[in-house]
């Protein structure tokens, strides 16, 4: 169950591209997209997920911290997934590529026993194309030791021809429309962290097609205000599209914490305190991590302005040339842009017409 390399060979299931317009409505007719009812635990802060109906924790869990540098033992990643349930977390992030597939193993071991049914789990998919998105959903669905994801994001939309690469004629949407017509997913997103312009782009082609996007995952953070801010430009055009907002970098793994502008416990109060925002997700490699959370969404009231204004004051200087958020400015956080076979085939038709 731990190897590198489990399940890379699984041989996916052959889902037909169809018409986005088409499959929009058997989408909407369906009974996997009516939302699902979680237990909830007292203390916790749980918010609405965009539009979907759906209603999770305000704290999300972060996948890539369950084998983050190799250095979290495997039953230490599982009793932390678990602990993070019974402690009222219900919102579970992952992906397709973290870890060389060890995140969602470990996720899909975690989940037994009852727990699966407690979580919104949400994955990432690094595929442009339709082909290569069945290969990557079915590896996933495997690993997770699940029948049906409820969220899938299209993963690193970081260059301005990915939006057009997904919606292209052999593109990943269409294999995601069919996987959730199919039952296999439930609910459409998308992620990034390169440039607000990058994630304005994909919401124009996806408009240009007819489509919502259900969720969206951006980096909000207490230097985001100030420079190539996803803050100020996506947020409010996601909340009026409906589409839930998914907060991330709350911390950039430790990147914004090298500026001691700030505390851990004002970041993540930051974070959700930023009107729009459903979920901050945050990694968790260790017990007192996780109860920094905790601790976060239990005592948290809104920031007033005085208090963000304050905050942002103190990170303005460091925050404006984007050293401290070099998943902006450098590729060290790109896994696709190292990893460029992640994202499969050419998503291209020469002979069709521009959006």
């Amino acid at each position: 169950m731990e190897r590198r390399d489990f399940l890379k060979t699984v041989t996916a299931a052959g889902i037909a591209a169809v018409g986005l317009e088409g499959t929009e409505a058997q989408a909407g007719k369906t009974s996997d997209r009516n939302h699902v009812r979680r237990p909830e635990v007292s203390g916790m802060l749980y918010r609405e997920l965009g539009t979907t109906g759906e209603r999770v924790s305000a704290i999300g869990m972060g996948g890539y911290h369950l084998d983050k540098d190799g250095n979290v033992p495997q039953m230490d990643a599982i009793r932390l997934v678990r602990s993070a349930i019974d402690s009222g977390i219900t919102f579970m992030d992952n992906c397709w590529d973290y870890n060389d597939g060890i995140s969602e193993v470990r996720m899909g071991q975690a989940l037994k026993d009852g727990y699966r049914q407690k979580v919104l789990l949400m994955t990432k998919l690094d595929a442009r194309t339709a082909k290569d998105y069945d290969k990557q959903l079915e590896q996933s669905l495997g690993r997770l030791n699940t029948d049906v994801i409820d969220l899938v994001q299209f993963h690193e939309i970081l260059r301005f021809e990915d939006p057009d690469r997904i919606f292209s004629d052999d593109g990943a949407i269409h294999a995601a429309m069919a996987a959730r017509a199919a039952g296999k997913i439930r609910y459409i997103g998308f992620t990034g962290h390169k440039d607000p312009q990058i994630h304005l782009r994909m919401f124009e082609v996806a408009a240009q097609h007819g489509f919502k996007f259900d969720t969206v995952q951006m980096p909000v953070n207490v230097l985001d205000a100030h420079f190539r801010s996803f803050t100020n430009n996506v947020i409010p055009v996601a909340v009026k599209a409906g589409t839930g907002v998914l907060a991330m970098k709350t911390f950039g793994d430790g990147w914004l914490l090298k500026t001691k502008t700030f505390q851990p416990a004002e970041a993540l109060h930051y974070g959700l305190s930023v009107p729009g925002v459903s979920v901050v997700i945050t990694g968790m490699e260790k017990p007192e991590i996780l109860q920094q959370a905790l601790t976060a969404a239990r005592n948290f009231t809104p920031m007033t302005e005085a208090q963000k204004s304050d905050l942002l004051g103190r990170t303005k200087a460091v925050a404006m040339l984007g050293k401290y958020e070099p998943f902006k400015t450098s590729n060290i956080f790109d896994g696709t842009a190292q990893n460029p076979k992640w994202l499969g085939g050419t998503s291209a038709n020469p002979e069709a017409k521009p959006s």
